[in-house]
Order: structure tokens, then sequence, then C-alpha cells
């Protein structure tokens, strides 16, 4: 194991003093907890978002704290959930009068603690709403049950939007729902990744291997075999979202293809030209495209490709500016 960091069980805790020493002026953290990650700036009125998820995915989930996205965010151990405590004092230094939305990754562990910080803050009359994104198409045939990858984008996307536009709770969560019931995701590794506290690789693959639909925690995928070409990886991840979600010649989608942590840029484009001109064989038109590193597994070599098919109102909502430490868009 090669990683930059001094104990590794201080990797989390050390990584979130360097955000806020760089970042002081845009976050903060609530009740003297370093993983109770909050913007620094609050809107009253604003129905509050809040996520929340292991570390090791960055800039998922943190990253995505401030105007125009989330409130706060609950950052766990790497690959692990925060505590419903947390998310609880997050919530509390962040609303201001218009509720708590929950929107987060489709994981055991994260719901329990999310339905935990629900509780408490209906015993102190306020009043939450929650949402889950699960996207992942090859985790599951049952939508319930698919994990939350990097398709969650959209869905902080449209609920930010919406809440700057100063909707209300259920407003803010129909956005992020309109998100969810559009957006599929399909991933590969290349390589695994390593967990600093226990030093060695999360699973194995040969040296020319792939696994398709591999999870972001090393979650089995639905085959391993020989490296593919972009364009077959492209046409393999596309084919497999246009059959679980169908899309009629003239559709549009945004486009979201995301590096895994070791992947190049270089790469990554050429993956996305390929995605891109498959959807056109299909007359499906690409309004707009995200390109990087959104939601990563430590240093993964891999990739995945989210579609979202967008409307009017979607193209508001992604198109809508955001500023966090992070990610900016104009």
């Amino acid at each position: 194991m090669k990683k930059i960091m001094n104990q590794a069980e201080n990797y989390t805790d050390e990584m979130l003093q360097g955000i806020y020493a760089v970042h002081k002026d845009r976050v903060k953290c609530a009740a003297g907890d370093l993983r109770c990650y909050c913007t620094a700036e609050k809107v009253p009125g604003k129905v509050a978002i809040i996520t929340g998820g292991g570390n090791g995915h960055l800039p998922l989930f943190l990253g995505y704290v401030g105007k125009g996205m989330l409130d706060g965010c609950g950052v766990g151990g790497v690959f692990q959930s925060p505590s419903g405590k947390q998310i609880y004092n997050i919530a509390k230094e962040v609303e201001d009068g218009a509720g708590v939305l929950f929107l987060y990754g489709n994981y055991t562990g994260d719901i329990m603690v999310f339905d935990d910080a629900a509780e408490r803050l209906d015993m102190d009359d306020i009043e939450t709403a929650s949402i889950v994104g699960a996207d992942d198409v090859n985790s599951s045939e049952d939508v319930n049950v698919r994990r939350g990858v990097a398709g969650i984008f959209f869905m902080y996307k449209a609920a930010g939007a919406k809440a700057v536009e100063m909707g209300n709770l259920e407003e803010v969560l129909a956005a992020a729902q309109k998100a969810k019931d559009n957006t599929r995701t399909v991933g590969f590794a290349l390589t695994p990744c390593i967990i600093p506290e226990k030093g060695k690789p999360n699973f194995e693959l040969g040296e020319n291997e792939m696994a398709m639909g591999m999870g972001i925690h090393g979650e089995p995928g639905v085959w391993n075999g020989p490296l593919k070409t972009s364009a077959e990886i492209a046409k393999e991840s596309l084919d497999t979202i246009l059959k679980d979600m169908p899309l009629a010649e003239g559709d549009e989608v945004a486009l979201l293809v995301n590096g895994l942590g070791s992947t190049p840029l270089d790469e990554q484009y050429i993956l996305t030209n390929d995605a891109i001109n498959y959807l056109k064989e299909k007359g499906v038109s690409v309004y707009r495209s995200w390109v990087g590193e959104y939601a990563t597994s430590m240093e993964m070599a891999g990739a995945s490709i989210s579609v979202c098919k967008v409307d009017d109102e979607l193209k508001k909502w992604f198109d809508a500016p955001v500023d966090t430490p992070f990610y900016t868009q104009n």
C-alpha cells in the first residue's frame, strides 16, 4: 500500500482538517465534530438538503455542499456510514424553518442512520423527508434495492436548484424524485482499490481483466472477463441502460461519465465520445455532458456512465448555477 497519509486510523479526520483549512470561508463543522460537514451560509426559509455516507468517494458526498446544491453532509470512515447523531447535529445547524430533505445512497447502513436522525428531528418538531439514489442498473432488477452511485449527482442538481427557487419540502422532494425516475447508471472496474485501514486490495482482477457492474465498494458485478474496447464498453453499458429505461428517437438526455479514481481524463473523454456517438445512432441527443470524477472509489480504475432523460424542467435545474469548493457551474 502506497498512500500519502500518516496513521491509517486518522485518514478521514486528517483529510477533513485539510478541507476545512483550505475552504474555511465556505464550510464548517457542526457540534465540534469534523464529520458534521456544513455550508458556512444557510439561507432562511430554504429547504435544507443533507446527504451523507462513507469517505473514499470524493467529491461524493461532501463535495456537493455549497450554493445551489446541498447544505450538509455526514462523513463516515472509508466506506462506512456516519452516525444518526451526526446527521441530526448537521440538520440542527443548517435547517432554518423550511424542513430537511435527506438525500443519500441506497445502502442499508445509511438508511438506518438517516431514519434515526429523522426520528430525533421529529421530536424537535422539524419536518423531514427522505429519498435514496438507486441508479445502478446492474446491481439488481429490483429498482427498490439498487445501489445509489454517480447518478445521485443529477438528484443533487435537481433538488438543489428547486430549493434555491424556494420550493417547499414537498416540491424539493418531487424534484429529486423526478431526476431519480429518469436516471440510470452502469459502471465497471479495471483495478481494485485499497482501504487504508485494511492495507490490501478489496478484490482481485487479472492483468487484462475487467469487471462489468462492479460496485463502488467492490461489490461483485455481472461478469469478469477480458478488457473490452471503449466503444464496446459504451455499447454494453448503454444497451443495459436502454433496456431498463427505453428512450425514443428524438429524446434528449444528460450524460455523466464518471472516473472512479485512477482513470485518466484522456480515457474518460474517449469513452464519452463513444457514448455520445452510440446514443446518436439510436436517435437520442445529448443535451449536456459532464466528464470527470464525481463519485470515486479511492484509487480504483474504471468508470461509470449515467444517463438522465431530460425535459425543459430538468434542463433548467441542470443548468442552474452551483458554487461549492469541489464543483462550480456558472
